[in-house]
């Protein structure tokens, strides 16, 4: 076990991922100070209920299961303001949650394995093919969505960044994330991807 501050949010983040922050709240000023002084991470989970900005009162449930994020940039040219760029790494477990005075949670949480590196299954190669092409485009509207280097030969590279631009529901990010079998959760992709009509039906 281990313990870790953390953000809830209304996304979910997945390992390899990036996450831009803009940071205001106290708790969490405090926290990314904490995190860069100690070059450590946080836990980023997904919130199920309740909101990113603390209202008194209001009742704040998020997932089991998050990711550790690692803060790459830091832009703190507004006063009381940070801007963050963050990398999603790890994957892990909560055991047990508690609140600070100033609304931090903090859990002790467990570390999950990462996904094995194993080439996509020739069945979901025309996946692979589709999110190289999805890149491409993006760029072309100079937009930069995933960091290099493009690891199109890992089945759980490829389907996590399909995962974080496709447009389902947080839950079933969520449920995606939350897989231990790469090859499942690209396999996954791929049925959505065809029943969309973005792909061929087999």
């Amino acid at each position: 076990m281990t313990e870790l501050p953390l953000f809830p949010l209304q996304t979910v983040l997945f390992p390899g991922g990036l996450l831009s922050l803009k940071v205001f709240e106290a708790r969490y000023l405090d926290l990314a100070a904490a995190c860069l002084r100690e070059q450590r991470p946080f836990g980023v989970v997904a919130l199920h209920k309740g909101q990113e900005v603390r209202r008194a009162g209001e009742a704040v449930v998020f997932e089991d299961v998050g990711v550790l994020a690692e803060i790459v940039e830091l832009d703190g040219a507004q006063p009381g303001i940070l801007h963050l760029r963050c990398r999603g790494t790890r994957r892990f477990r909560i055991a047990t949650t508690q609140q600070r005075a100033d609304g931090l949670w903090v859990a002790q949480a467990e570390l999950l394995p990462g996904d094995a590196a194993v080439a996509p299954a020739e069945a979901v190669h025309e996946t692979v093919r589709g999110l190289a092409n999805a890149i491409a485009s993006l760029k072309s509207q100079g937009v930069e969505p995933f960091e290099a280097p493009y690891r199109f030969d890992d089945a759980g590279w490829v389907a996590n960044r399909w995962c974080e631009i496709l447009p389902i529901p947080l839950a079933a990010k969520q449920r995606l994330m939350e897989l231990d079998d790469a090859q499942v959760r690209l396999g996954l992709v791929d049925e959505f991807l065809r029943g969309q009509g973005v792909l061929k039906p087999r």
